[in-house]
């Protein structure tokens, strides 16, 4: 909690806690709902033979945008305006394009709503002057790229607005079915990260609004819900006993990847 003479968080004081990835594949869920979002996957993404290359290109971002310095921020924007740069299918229903701002808002707001998600179960509730902070940071994910900083919802009473909208709008399909079911069932990572699996889609198919996981067909219940809570009780006892160095590493580990990127010939240009 902030008291009067401190100044409230800022996504810089809360994205870089390793906790928050619990709530990725929530977005990632949440985003595929979008049947735009979900086509321009299913026709032109490589991520679900490779999902840990996009899930990286995806902290990479992120993290950069909420720590990086210009130069750093300017060598992801490229990278990842380079690979939406073919996604697009304007002849087909649903119409898709990767750079289409208003795809880029609902992108954003799925990393926010994800996030916050986790921020509130694992690591508190923030007070209203850091979660509006916050909120106005999180415009910068969808503003660096080709979404206006207008189109992001003035406030968090604008955004719950948005989100209902959205909500009542998304829509299922076969290629949404497709994808979801192959990324929650992977075949091609490593062993250690398919052991992991069954956590991954406990969670993430625990953070999701109710109508998003029966738009995805995913099986939702009281044994369920316990087992949901169970992890929870017991990640917020002992993931803020873990050592500071420990909470940050994905971050660390995520910026050095960024770095060496841009050192390698032409590496933040290419």
């Amino acid at each position: 909690m902030t008291t009067p003479t401190q100044l409230p968080l800022r996504l810089s004081d809360v994205a870089g806690e390793a906790a928050l990835l619990g709530g990725g594949g929530a977005a990632i869920l949440l985003q595929l709902a979008h049947p735009a979002v979900a086509r321009g996957v299913a026709r032109h993404s490589d991520f679900v033979e490779r999902p840990l290359d996009r899930l990286f290109g995806t902290l990479d971002y992120v993290y950069t945008v909420a720590f990086g310095d210009e130069e750093m921020v300017a060598a992801v924007v490229r990278r990842v305006n380079r690979a939406h740069g073919p996604v697009h299918g304007k002849r087909e229903e649903p119409a898709y394009n990767a750079v289409d701002p208003e795809l880029q808002l609902w992108v954003a707001a799925t990393l926010y709503y994800a996030a916050m998600q986790v921020q509130d179960r694992l690591l508190g509730t923030l007070d209203d002057a850091s979660a509006e902070a916050v909120y106005l940071d999180y415009a910068a994910l969808g503003a660096r790229l080709q979404m206006p900083a207008e189109l992001w919802p003035a406030d968090r009473e604008q955004f719950e607005l948005y989100w209902k909208r959205m909500l009542a709008q998304l829509e299922p399909s076969h290629e949404s079915r497709t994808v979801v079911q192959a990324l929650l069932h992977p075949r091609t990572v490593p062993l250690a990260a398919r052991a992991a699996m069954p956590l991954v889609r406990l969670v993430s198919t625990g953070l999701l609004p109710p109508t998003v996981r029966a738009m995805h067909g995913l099986q939702w219940d009281a044994r369920r819900q316990l087992r949901f809570d169970r992890v929870f009780r017991l990640t917020r006892f002992v993931y803020p006993r873990l050592p500071r160095n420990v909470r940050v590493w994905p971050r660390e580990r995520s910026l050095a990847r960024v770095r060496r990127a841009m050192a390698e010939p032409r590496g933040g240009r290419r």
